[in-house]
């Protein structure tokens, strides 16, 4: 699977494309859904473009996407930075459960965020999926530990490097710590620099990944992309083979500055 990450934490003038207010969110998953994609992330803005978990919002986004793609998987963050306090991430998680059609389908947890197995259970209880966020070999030893909760529909091993070969390491390192036997998929990706070397090691051994402007804003060759449906497409090239993968486009690149 190739999920399409539309925005992340990105300020509004980070890039002139990046979607923040929902109609832009629904023309980018129709734009990837067009070509294939079935799964996007967002993280959904207030009316100053700040990250909210507030259920009013949070479904405005969701709802907008789900009319311009009624199939697709629509996951949400949790995240700490948003909202600090553990009890009102529960509170906000269990309000999303009655917004209908504005309801995620999923939401990203990250293990190593304080109350995490509380959020989970919260999430399971209205019927929403949760992708556990992964982001050391720590966090994956305290999984393998507390085990994989209810309601997880997938793991996501988050290299968080920037340095392409660091990254790509620091990847293989957090699913070698996860271990053999987890009932779920991982879906493994990197970022800024680590984004598109990760993403190659992962479409090599056959691993769920990930691309949208919440990772990175440019190609392989360091053009900035048009759009998101640009990221998915580059990406998908290099799954099918289809264009020089990073490591020898940055070959090319060191060759024509010499």
């Amino acid at each position: 699977m190739l999920q399409a990450v539309l925005n992340g934490s990105r300020p509004e003038d980070a890039h002139p494309a990046l979607p923040i207010i929902a109609r832009h969110l629904a023309r980018d998953a129709r734009a990837v859904a067009e070509q294939g994609v079935s799964s996007v992330h967002i993280h959904p803005r207030d009316p100053h473009g700040q990250e909210t978990l507030d259920a009013a919002y949070v479904g405005d986004a969701v709802a907008a996407i789900r009319t311009e793609v009624p199939g697709m998987e629509i996951g949400v963050t949790t995240g700490r930075w948003i909202e600090p306090d553990p009890e009102r991430r529960i509170d906000h998680v269990l309000a999303w459960g009655h917004l209908g059609m504005g309801k995620p389908d999923v939401c990203s947890v990250n293990v190593h965020e304080r109350g995490w197995t509380d959020i989970c259970a919260a999430a399971a209880s209205v019927g929403i999926g949760v992708e556990l966020g992964v982001w050391t070999t720590g966090d994956a030893v305290t999984l393998r530990q507390t085990t994989v909760p209810h309601g997880t529909v997938r793991i996501l091993a988050e290299s968080t490097m920037s340095n392409a070969e660091m990254a790509v390491a620091e990847g293989v390192r957090i699913i070698r710590a996860l271990g053999q036997g987890l009932e779920v998929p991982i879906l493994l990706h990197g970022e800024e620099g680590g984004a598109w070397p990760v993403l190659e090691y992962a479409m090599r051994m056959n691993l769920d990944t990930r691309i949208g402007f919440e990772d990175v804003l440019n190609l392989p060759d360091d053009w900035l992309a048009t759009g998101n449906d640009h990221l998915v497409a580059k990406a998908l090239e290099i799954g099918s083979g289809g264009t020089r993968s990073w490591a020898s486009q940055q070959k090319l690149r060191s060759r024509r500055g010499r």
